[in-house]
């Protein structure tokens, strides 16, 4: 079967099974937080860039539910893939090399795969490929279509967007490395600005860009370089401008509050190679380290030696990282298909053909275990830790309609952010966040005036019961009300009479310390948390 056949028979089965997934699927707190920024858009959030919030709000107008929410997401592999393989050339048949140029013997040159002494690598776009006509574009399209993440991750995240951004703005890099095309940089540029406004991630793609550029560095790269980054600085100066306004929260989620936990640790790094190992998959590791000839002749042509940089450059940085912070599975996801489009480029056919089985096969199994959890009955997992968290991510609507009674008299919280956000979520009505929570997805700060609340009702859903003492000082009476919902016990603190002054002195003041301690070599143009609350005072050190 010819490799472009095979993709579009993959590419229905494994879209039956992610739309499916997706419909199925509960929304995750994550994708819940997300959610509450698309219903009330702005020009920032708490704790990422932008974008996410501009796209689901395009979105929700048309529709809430879970499929339709995530559908970017939904298509991401399948447009990628596409992207891939008409950048290849995929149906011309054209190669990223910028040719001809000699290789060493054995080179398996992109799409021509010419071997032996003195074998040629092809020109773009004007030289076809040998072979079969456009085989390297589809079989880079497969290798992405079927990389492990791509088959079960549905997800509506801020890595959506920064993968769409940051995947179009390497190839344009690596497209525009064969002759320093200023129209393909500037293309290259504006797709990082839009990664930019949707991760701060998006900097190790433009680090390797540099890179890239300081390694035999030539006049037209450079200048590319700079369009590349010109491009970035309006989105850089939006961010800035919105974060001066409002405390700084970027700065102080993504570099100071999230990092209390960061130290030396020799689980992280072994945690890092195993997702590593587990998102390219190891036969393509085994493969890639098998083809050193290759990879020295690659290093020889400015487009390959681009995607090469381009993966490598982030993995060697978070792989340092990595020995202080774990590394979540979801901060590598851009930069994998850079490296499985080199692969594609290197490989002889007959050894992608079977990498393609492998991981066809690897993608069945991940199909199977899908479907075989999603017949179990939720209680299998009753002896589980997260067993909690399962019940109210999975059975909200269970524990919402318990809630129902309380709905005219009392403004509805929860103790944690996820929580709130997923209750709110399928509640389709906002939940607050009571008590000083976590470090993490603040947003409430900002959406939230416990002003006025003041001499308000508030019924606050946990998922463990409190001390009647823990609530207490902060209203007029209050009463416990325990329910249980598939084995687990949540609790109601219905605390009626709000009292906001309290609850500043007491909840207010020690997140002010904790979380607003803002630098003073940060310029202030606002700040929500003191202007509201502290009148007067500057949040900061």
């Amino acid at each position: 079967m010819h490799p472009r056949a095979l993709f579009f028979a993959l590419l229905v089965v494994t879209l039956i099974f992610r739309f499916w997934l997706a419909a199925v699927t509960p929304m995750t707190g994550d994708e819940a937080y997300f959610y509450w920024w698309g219903k009330i858009p702005d020009w920032g959030y708490y704790d990422h860039p932008p974008m996410i919030g501009w796209w689901l709000a395009a979105l929700i107008p048309f529709s809430e539910s879970e499929w339709w929410l995530r559908l970017p997401q939904v298509l991401q592999p399948v447009i990628i893939a596409l992207g891939v393989a008409w950048v290849l050339g995929a149906g011309k048949a054209y190669s990223l090399s910028p040719g001809p140029r000699s290789a060493p013997h054995g080179w398996h040159s992109n799409a021509s795969r010419l071997r032996g002494p003195g074998a040629v690598l092809p020109e773009f776009p004007s030289r076809p490929a040998g072979g079969e006509e456009g085989a390297v574009g589809w079989w880079a399209a497969l290798l992405v279509l079927l990389a492990p993440a791509n088959v079960w991750n549905v997800f509506i995240t801020t890595d959506t967007p920064l993968v769409y951004f940051a995947v179009f703005s390497a190839l344009a890099w690596i497209r525009a490395a064969r002759d320093d095309d200023r129209r393909i940089y500037l293309l290259a540029g504006l797709l990082l600005a839009g990664a930019v406004l949707s991760k701060y991630f998006a900097a190790l793609l433009g680090f390797a860009f540099l890179v890239d550029a300081l390694i035999r560095p030539r006049r037209g790269k450079w200048f590319g370089l700079a369009v590349v980054y010109a491009c970035v600085m309006p989105a850089l100066v939006v961010m800035a401008w919105w974060n001066s306004a409002h405390c700084w929260p970027n700065y102080m989620f993504n570099f100071v509050n999230r990092h209390e936990d960061a130290g030396l640790s020799w689980k992280t790094p072994l945690l890092y190679v195993a997702a590593v190992f587990y998102l390219f998959t190891p036969p393509v590791w085994w493969l890639l380290a098998r083809s050193r000839r290759e990879l020295y002749a690659a290093w020889e042509d400015p487009a390959l030696r681009a995607t090469l940089l381009i993966s490598a450059v982030p993995l060697v940085l978070f792989a340092g990282l990595s020995e202080v912070k774990m590394i979540g599975l979801h901060w590598l996801l851009a930069f994998v298909p850079p490296l499985l489009v080199l692969s594609a480029q290197l490989l002889p056919e007959a050894t992608l053909r079977r990498l393609v089985k492998f991981l066809a096969g690897f993608a069945a199994l991940h199909m199977l275990a899908f479907v075989a959890i999603s017949m179990l009955p939720l209680e299998t997992w009753k002896e589980m830790r997260q067993y909690d968290g399962i019940v109210l991510t999975v059975a909200t609507d269970e524990l919402l309609a318990e809630l129902k009674p309380y709905a005219d008299d009392y403004v509805f919280a929860s103790d944690g952010y996820s929580n709130a956000v997923t209750y709110g979520y399928n509640a389709r009505r906002y939940f607050i966040v009571f008590g000083e929570a976590s470090s993490h997805a603040r947003h409430d700060d900002i959406l939230t005036d416990f002003r006025a609340l003041a001499g308000r009702n508030i019924l606050i859903l946990r998922k463990t019961r409190p001390s009647p003492e823990a609530y207490a000082p902060y209203f007029r009476d209050v009463q416990m009300r325990d329910f249980v919902v598939r084995g687990v016990t949540f609790t109601m603190v219905l605390g009626r009479g709000f009292n906001y002054p309290i609850y500043r002195d007491r909840v207010l003041q020690t997140t002010l310390q904790k979380y607003y301690a803002l630098p003073g070599f940060l310029p202030q143009a606002g700040c929500y948390f003191c202007d509201r609350y502290f009148a007067g005072t500057r949040c900061g050190k």
